[in-house]
């Protein structure tokens, strides 16, 4: 029988090269090349946006999916260091590391969506800042919430470099950047949907919720977190042929379970509330992926609504995915499917934005396989046993 006793972080080991990691090393120098063009010759020379579609899918997946699916070291941070659930310790550097790689992609994404990119200091320069703005502070407050990941995350750097001692003077600090990871993802995602606000009835009413909407965008958020830490945590386990962790998952699934159900009631009396939901059996395509994207929430919520579901890794894997799936069409629906800009104005993301995304997803994937394999992130135990 395995022994699941997980001890201290400990680096992987093993070889970088393989033929998963060159395909994603390919994958990320194809995005690399695009974008050099991009920033030579401008976006209109490899997207497809155009004046009624400013925002194609560089800034609806890279940024506002692409920071979602980042929130796990935010919610692993709130339930160990806020709400004191120290049994979910061993998950918090590994759903950090992800974090940390996904939101600094999107925070560097952005950059490839502006027009005058050179420009991009303007956020950060006191003379330039737009306070008021709503675009201002979630660019601040993803930026912040990058440094200050970073900064959680360099134990594991001055662990591998053997500085013990100024580890230990970092330790006595972190409680203060612990508490700025928890409070800005707080802030930008729920203003990633007063973004929507914004748009008042370009918005489809299927995803136009007012003054709900930095709600809702929150709380997806934290439920993503979720998702992902049980996604990487079962891939980590299964690819890198160790233990798998479900003793620690299925309580945890439980909170997210918990806040599934309150999500999908708020959802569905939202619409009723609006008198919105009459609009999702019509015969019309943002009618179709409105139920697809209610599915993806509420096939999980009656899938772990027991506990033997919730200990059943396969079980607890599929909601995981379904989720993620959910709060991704969520995000893409509201910003682009859902997008009505007039008569006249199309967009689907050309080859070249896709191969983008592609990439940057690669790169994440290729760098936290890279980072657990040469720096102290995973706990260490015993290989998976059959």
């Amino acid at each position: 029988m395995a022994n699941n006793h997980a001890h201290a972080p400990a680096p992987l080991g093993g070889s970088l090269l393989t033929p998963f990691t060159l395909l994603l090393g390919a994958l990320s120098a194809i995005a690399g090349i695009i974008l050099a063009y991009r920033f030579f010759y401008g976006l209109g020379a490899v997207t497809n946006i155009n004046d009624g579609y400013p925002w194609g899918i560089w800034v609806a997946y890279d940024v506002v999916v692409g920071s979602a699916l980042a929130c796990g070291g935010f919610v692993m941070a709130l339930l160990v260091y806020i709400f004191n659930k120290g049994q979910y310790h061993p998950l918090v550097r590994p759903a950090l590391l992800a974090s940390l790689f996904g939101y600094t992609l999107a925070g560097v994404s952005v950059i490839f969506d502006l027009g005058r990119w050179w420009n991009f200091w303007h956020i950060f320069w006191p003379g330039y800042a737009q306070v008021n703005s709503v675009m201002f502070e979630v660019a601040v407050c993803i930026t912040a919430y990058i440094v200050v990941m970073w900064i959680e995350f360099s134990p594991a750097f001055l662990e591998k470099i053997g500085m013990k001692d100024v580890k230990r003077k970092l330790d006595k600090l972190l409680f203060f950047f612990i508490a700025l990871g928890v409070l800005l993802p707080s802030m930008h995602q729920s203003s990633l949907g007063s973004l929507l606000v914004i748009f008042g009835q370009q918005i489809h009413p299927l995803w136009q919720s007012g003054m709900l909407l930095p709600v809702i965008y929150l709380m997806t958020a934290v439920l993503l977190g979720f998702a992902v830490v049980i996604f990487e945590a079962t891939l980590s386990s299964t690819g890198f042929g160790r233990p798998l962790e479900t003793k620690v998952l299925t309580p945890l699934s439980r909170i997210m379970w918990g806040l599934l159900a309150s999500y999908v009631a708020l959802r569905v009396l939202d619409l009723l509330w609006r008198g919105a939901l009459g609009t999702a059996f019509a015969a019309t395509w943002q009618a179709f992926w409105f139920w697809v994207e209610m599915a993806c929430f509420i096939v999980p919520l009656a899938t772990l609504a027991s506990d033997s579901a919730r200990r059943s890794a396969s079980k607890l894997f599929t909601a995981a995915v379904l989720l993620m799936a959910g709060g991704m069409l969520l995000r893409i629906n509201g910003f682009l499917v859902g997008y009505q800009t007039g008569d006249g104005w199309h967009y689907f993301p050309s080859f070249a934005e896709l191969m983008v995304t592609v990439g940057i997803i690669a790169f994440e994937i290729l760098a936290y396989i890279v980072f657990v394999r040469k720096f102290p992130v995973l706990p260490a135990a015993q290989p998976a046993t059959r």
